[in-house]
């Protein structure tokens, strides 16, 4: 007799725990998958991942679907033949359920506003993904997430049938792949008609808030990030406190954080200025203290970025130094170098610096660039010995 498990969940997708007999047990890689005769677990499929939950007090952490049987993914065997209580992970289930009905009126007012298509759709334990064949501005997403609110305010039934063939023919509705077989829709009146196996609500008024939380261009249409309900409120109060963290640290109201962080980079951009002025003054200081025509000067500074090296090293030969070497960094991280002369072909002398120094570079005869692990007093003995 072939195997056929009586999938509960399309029966009552609120169910939470259910009575079910095992019909077998076989060793996997991973554990154990436990064959039942019915079951409430939905399976991985269409982009939502899997029930978890219990088989009385042994975990399931995977569930999976072939032709009629279902797939229950455990670490521990079940007797073939024993009577056993299955428990939903129901905090988990009903999100899901929360982000998938939420899912379908997204996408249901994406393709009656602008014609767009979903043909990807992700629902993990974080944010859902939706992906379109279109791309959309950031204020018609604002309008579709508007108008998905108003349909859970609206609390409108969520129908579930099983249209014949006959009726299929005559039918509008959404479906991303070809289905055989019957056809299970989901119809939220106004919203969306969508072919759909995975469990819903009852009503859209349980899916709480729908919020889009970032979107991006992707793959010549847009992904939109979606998050509903609990996991919507949960999001909210994380931002929340970080907003609070931070208006505190500006010692700024809540409402005009963004304002402060304006206000922080413009004095942090104007402190930088003032930093690198007062570098600069600095750094002429030091050039001015090297004794003109001098056979070989070494300067040490911590602080300096991008170009700011070979600047110096400029800055130095021009008082006819004939061998000038910057070294950038400390004994801790090491050393980026710049070594120059107008005379001499310095690229022997990096060399014999990288043998000793532990480091590595190279350039042109008059200068070259690199770095050395090494500590400053060892580069000073090098040059001065």
């Amino acid at each position: 007799m072939e195997i056929q498990t009586e999938k509960l969940f399309y029966k009552d997708s609120f169910i939470k725990e259910f009575d079910a007999k095992v019909v077998s047990c076989e060793p996997t890689e991973q554990g154990y998958q436990v064959v039942l005769d019915r079951t409430g677990f939905f399976p991985e499929g269409g982009g939502q991942t899997a029930d978890t939950g219990k088989l009385g007090s042994i975990p399931v952490f995977d569930v999976q679907e072939e032709g009629d049987v279902i797939y229950h993914m455990t670490k521990e065997p079940l007797e073939p033949g024993t009577e056993i209580k299955g428990i939903i992970n129901w905090e988990e289930r009903f999100v899901k359920m929360q982000h998938h009905t939420g899912e379908h009126i997204v996408s249901g007012l994406v393709h009656k506003l602008f014609g767009y298509n979903n043909v990807g759709f992700h629902l993990g334990s974080q944010v859902v993904t939706l992906d379109f064949n279109g791309v959309l501005t950031k204020e018609q997403v604002r309008v579709v997430e508007k108008k998905a609110n108003e349909a859970v305010a609206e609390d409108l039934p969520i129908q579930v049938s099983y249209p014949t063939k006959e009726e299929l023919t005559t039918l509008q509705y959404r479906s991303k792949i070809e289905i055989l077989g019957q056809v299970r829709i989901i119809t939220i009146p106004g919203y969306d008609v969508c072919a759909c196996c995975a469990p819903h609500l009852h009503r859209t008024g349980q899916i709480g808030m729908i919020k889009i939380v970032n979107m991006q261009n992707y793959k010549g249409g847009v992904r939109l990030y979606m998050l509903c309900g609990f996991a919507a409120l949960a999001d909210y109060c994380e931002k929340e406190d970080s907003v609070r963290k931070i208006a505190l640290s500006l010692s700024a109201h809540e409402s005009q954080v963004a304002e402060g962080v304006e206000r922080l980079k413009e004095e942090i951009y104007q402190q930088k200025g003032e930093i690198a002025r007062l570098q600069d003054e600095l750094l002429s200081y030091k050039v001015a203290a090297v004794k003109e025509g001098s056979e070989r000067a070494v300067l040490f500074e911590d602080g300096l970025e991008g170009n700011q090296p070979r600047e110096l090293a400029n800055k130095l030969l021009e008082k006819d130094v004939k061998v000038a070497a910057v070294f950038a960094g400390n004994d801790k991280n090491g050393y980026r170098y710049v070594i120059g002369s107008r005379t001499l072909d310095v690229r022997s002398l990096a060399k014999e610096l990288n043998q000793i120094c532990n480091g590595r570079g190279g350039g042109k005869p008059e200068m070259v660039q690199g770095s050395v692990a090494a500590e400053r007093k060892q580069i000073e003995r090098f040059f001065f010995r």
